[in-house]
């Protein structure tokens, strides 16, 4: 394998020369750098990253720590912060942390250890000691989707009231009186944010949320499905069942179905966090979209500005909702065609569904 000094001797030039010439320094002249490259090329040479690093002091890599890389909203964060990384010239360490704050602290702690240039961070637990110590050392930290309150390092985040106002808005419209949210973990910044909202939402449609209709759940779809089973085993099931989470959504979902009840017919379901399965879900699902190719590149660029020393912004940007069926027909705004359900007609032998007794 061809070195810097076989380079070197190609190009007629120094190892110095070669060194400034590959990184752009402005002191090599065209000719000797059309030199130096055309070696490259013929020789195939490959700079090592790791002696440059110890050269440089900075390995043009990010670590990035997600909170579950089985949630399709996290899978398609990291995309995206790779995009955004590798367009910037930097390369990009993933560690899921399960929504388990210690392996978050142990995927935090092996990143600082490889010396990467920056850090972004979805806290699985905002009352991690990890992370004010991470933050307090010497390698840059963002945190993105979730936030730890009272932790002074830029956050880029989406705001989701004013698509759960909307959301709110829409159910009330359609009918529905009696309405239930799975919340997420109430350690997580998006589990109280989310429920805090829908039952302000709530209120000012003149709406109750009680105990009963609130169910507990950990951002999987097992704990969604428990949520929902729990509801429709009361003597006064609620009418639409909104999940603060996608997954806890597909969960929801498998519990109505299991009990041979239809969505929305029987009852509605809506969710935060939109996902491209939701297109393909019968009904597909009325959900919360949150921006996630704009908030992945947001923190990368947040980090990457506090590495090469300018100031750097927190970023909020809006959620949006998404009106498909799974919360009946007719909807609140404009939806796409394709998405608009059949009408169903009822017949004399088929009892009145729930959609059906509001509207009457």
């Amino acid at each position: 394998m061809a070195g810097i000094k076989d380079v070197a001797a190609a190009a007629g030039v120094s190892v110095a020369t070669v060194s400034r010439a590959l990184n752009g320094h402005p002191s090599v002249s065209p000719t000797a750098r059309t030199r130096v490259l055309d070696a490259v090329r013929e020789l195939g040479y490959r700079p090592n990253a790791v002696a440059r690093s110890l050269r440089t002091d900075q390995t043009r890599t990010l670590g990035l720590v997600i909170s579950d890389v089985m949630n399709p909203y996290f899978t398609e964060l990291a995309r995206f912060v790779e995009e955004e990384a590798r367009t910037l010239g930097y390369s990009v360490i993933i560690g899921n942390a399960d929504e388990r704050p210690e392996l978050q602290d142990h995927h935090v702690r092996t990143l600082l250890d490889r010396r990467i240039d920056g850090l972004l961070v979805s806290p699985a637990d905002g009352r991690s000691p990890l992370a004010p110590d991470a933050a307090s050392g010497a390698t840059p930290v963002v945190l993105v989707d979730r936030w730890v309150p009272g932790l002074d390092v830029p956050v880029v985040r989406a705001d989701g009231t004013g698509a759960i106002r909307d959301l709110v808005a829409h159910l009330h419209g359609l009918g529905y009186r009696r309405v239930a949210v799975i919340a997420g973990p109430a350690a997580t910044t998006t589990g109280r944010e989310r429920v805090e909202a829908f039952r302000a939402a709530l209120r000012d449609h003149g709406l109750p949320l009680p105990d009963e209709y609130l169910g507990q759940g950990d951002f999987q779809a097992d704990s969604g499905r428990r949520a929902t089973e729990r509801f429709l085993d009361l003597p006064e099931p609620p009418e639409v069942v909104f999940a603060t989470d996608n997954l806890m959504a597909l969960g929801a979902l498998d519990a109505v179905r299991a009990r041979g009840l239809r969505v929305p017919d029987d009852i509605g379901v809506a969710a935060f966090d939109d996902i491209p399965w939701f297109v393909h879900t019968d009904p597909p699902v009325t959900a919360i979209a949150q921006p996630v190719a704009e908030l992945a590149r947001a923190a990368v660029r947040a980090l990457v500005d506090l590495i090469e020393g300018r100031p750097p912004q927190s970023v909020t940007l809006p959620a949006r909702l998404v009106v498909r069926r799974s919360c009946g027909e007719p909807a609140c705004g404009p939806v796409p065609a394709v998405e608009r359900a059949p009408v169903a007609v009822a017949t004399a032998e088929a009892p009145p569904t729930s959609q059906q007794r509001r509207n009457e």
